[in-house]
């Protein structure tokens, strides 16, 4: 049987048109998903630029409690913070201020705004990976951003002390895999420095400072976000946080016991 040079002549300019429509469909599909971030991005930076701190996301004015035998319990930070939904629980009362895009500065200068007023007994802490996924953009400043992000953690944990609140510092929860149109702006570098802002995190145990490590809870053997509880490569789902609220319950109830035993 022979082949016919017409057909074979026909056939490699039809491969070759389907692979240029391929490549420039990809090429048009990649660009719009980078135009969305992008858009996104000027977005946020141009929100930064009317509010700098987010004040107009929660009241600044003191919220008196509705109920004195409950505990009040502050959760703060950025969008990690914002979306964790609080445990059921009645001697509790609950309160979030987190808002997202945050990054660690602007969490620590909107403090005496939006949580010393509210004078908690607790304040959960989750913030910092805003400030470590700009490395990519500024890696010559990546040292500094580590060493901020450590620092303002601390001043954040200290201002809840001085409230004479107990403080429960969660360590930066691991991120997952990013998307196609977020890999331009992202490296594995930002991975190592949430590791080592954890590890600095962990320092800060102490008198009324609770570290609460996240990283087996939430991460697997890589460090990833267990695909269980992905919502994005930043965000949880609700079974995210319900696995971090069974762990924050025993948590508290431990305070609640030293609390109990001191007699306060």
């Amino acid at each position: 049987m022979h082949s016919n040079p017409k057909n074979m002549a026909v056939s490699k300019p039809t491969i070759l048109s389907i692979a240029l429509l391929l490549v420039l469909g990809s090429s048009i599909f990649l660009n719009i998903l980078l135009l969305g971030r992008a858009k996104q991005y000027y977005r946020e930076l141009n929100q930064t630029r009317l509010d700098p701190l987010g004040l107009t996301n929660h009241p600044i004015n003191a919220q008196p409690a509705t109920n004195t035998k409950q505990t009040r319990v502050v959760f703060f930070g950025d969008s990690r913070a914002a979306s964790w939904t609080s445990p059921n629980l009645g001697e509790y009362e609950f309160i979030n201020r987190g808002i997202g895009s945050q990054t660690s500065v602007q969490a620590i200068e909107r403090f005496a705004y939006h949580v010393s007023s509210l004078k908690p007994k607790i304040v959960i802490i989750q913030v910092g990976v805003n400030d470590l996924k700009t490395i990519p953009l500024f890696p010559e400043s990546r040292n500094a951003i580590v060493a901020n992000c450590q620092a303002n953690i601390k001043r954040i944990v200290e201002e809840s002390k001085n409230l004479g609140a107990v403080v429960i510092v969660t360590t930066i929860f691991p991120v997952g895999e990013v998307p196609l149109e977020r890999k331009p702006f992202w490296s594995d570098d930002i991975s190592r420095a949430i590791q080592e802002v954890n590890t600095y995190i962990a320092t800060l145990a102490g008198d009324k400072v609770i570290v609460f490590d996240t990283f087996p809870i939430l991460g697997d053997s890589q460090g990833k976000i267990l695909p269980q509880y992905k919502r994005d490569e930043l965000h949880f789902n609700v079974q995210g946080y319900e696995i971090l609220n069974q762990n924050l319950l025993r948590i508290l109830s431990i305070i609640r016991q030293k609390k109990i035993q001191s007699g306060l």
